[in-house]
């Protein structure tokens, strides 16, 4: 393995607040961040490459710290990152995600770690890992990175996590039903610097039966912009298409759901015609989710919690088609708290010594722009 000398050794800075602090990379619209201010977190840092993003995220999170743009700055230079305790990290999921992968071959285009463009990004966030050495670590992604590519992709990022960087790592796929009104299967790794009793396979998962229904987040169709009703044209081409692949023994097309159902997992496709998820409305055509719908349906927005969005519907569509489901990460971060405290706690009585900086082992590829 490579090493990298440190320009200089590292002083643990003292605590200027009650609480711990971390970073919230590839932070859409600041889903991980809820859930860590949650349990008294304080944000020292933000990286989010996608302007419309950034335009919400500012909009919810009054800092005192500019959004960094692309991590790759960052990952070739971590002295420009803060130090932290927890490092949060969504890295991009299209390059594994099931959606993402069938249309890369549909179109004869890598994924995984060979699509350059966003599939790379992991190992940024190891070597941030890498320089910084956090208390603990928190990366969430889609749930077929575990299987992508036979099992070797997250092979390979347990390999780095665990054996290069030298984290005890553990992962799990939780369901946002318990939570919300939607099936998103999602896998979150957990990593600590040092040996801890987290046990995440051991971890209570809430009873998916007394999870909450659509009509919980719906608004009264009298009181929908009708604009959201489907128009008499997409919907016939709608159910000519389902119908088409009905025909065939395909399960493709829309999919209809009224207030006592659980929807499907909500997509940055959403914006092109809703057909994953649309709303029936009885007597009339079906209607997509309003993006008020969709901030509740992924938590953002609650009774004691309002969300601002101030960027267009295409805008936020996308935004929460590609954000985490917010009470899900809290009950992550709620587990985490305890072994957190107690690992930051430690690294004051003892700080870590000063050692070299590991370079984090990557596919050899040439460089291009990162989110093209």
């Amino acid at each position: 393995m490579k090493r990298e000398a440190r320009s200089g050794q590292k002083i643990p800075q003292p605590h200027s607040f009650a609480g711990f602090r971390f970073i919230d990379l590839f932070a859409g619209i600041g889903g991980l961040r809820f859930g860590f201010e949650s349990i008294g977190g304080h944000c020292v840092f933000t990286s989010e490459w996608d302007v419309n993003s950034q335009k919400t995220y500012a909009l919810n999170f009054r800092d005192n710290h500019e959004i960094g743009g692309d991590v790759r700055e960052f990952s070739a230079n971590p002295g420009k990152i803060p130090e932290h305790d927890v490092l949060l990290a969504g890295f991009p999921c299209q390059p594994f995600s099931i959606a993402g992968v069938s249309k890369k071959n549909a179109l004869g285009r890598p994924h995984g770690f060979l699509c350059d463009t966003q599939g790379t990004l992991f190992f940024d966030t190891a070597q941030i890992i890498a320089h910084h050495r956090p208390a603990a670590f928190l990366l969430e992604n889609v749930k077929n990175l575990e299987s992508h590519d036979g099992g070797r992709t997250f092979a390979t990022i347990l390999n780095v996590l665990q054996n290069e960087l030298g984290y005890h790592v553990q992962y799990r796929v939780i369901s946002s039903e318990p939570w919300v009104p939607q099936k998103r299967e999602r896998i979150f790794m957990v990593g600590f610097r040092e040996p801890t009793t987290f046990d995440f396979r051991a971890l209570k998962i809430p009873d998916v039966k007394c999870g909450p229904k659509l009509g919980s987040i719906l608004e009264p169709h009298d009181q929908v912009d009708p604009k959201y009703t489907l128009t008499p044209r997409l919907w016939e081409y709608l159910q000519s298409y389902k119908a088409k692949h009905q025909a065939k023994g395909n399960g493709f097309g829309y999919s209809l759901f009224g207030p006592d159902d659980v929807s499907r997992t909500l997509s940055a496709r959403y914006y092109k015609d809703g057909s994953e998820v649309l709303i029936d409305q009885p007597g009339k055509r079906p209607r997509r989710l309003t993006p008020r719908e969709c901030a509740r349906l992924m938590g953002f927005e609650r009774g004691d919690r309002p969300f601002k969005i101030g960027v267009s519907d295409t805008q936020a569509y996308r935004q929460f088609g590609n954000a985490v489901v917010v009470p899900v990460v809290e009950f992550v971060a709620k587990a985490m708290q305890v072994h957190i405290e107690k690992a930051i706690a430690a690294s004051v009585l003892t700080p870590s010594r000063s050692e070299s900086v590991r370079i984090v082992t990557r596919p050899e590829r040439p460089i291009v722009v990162a989110h093209a």
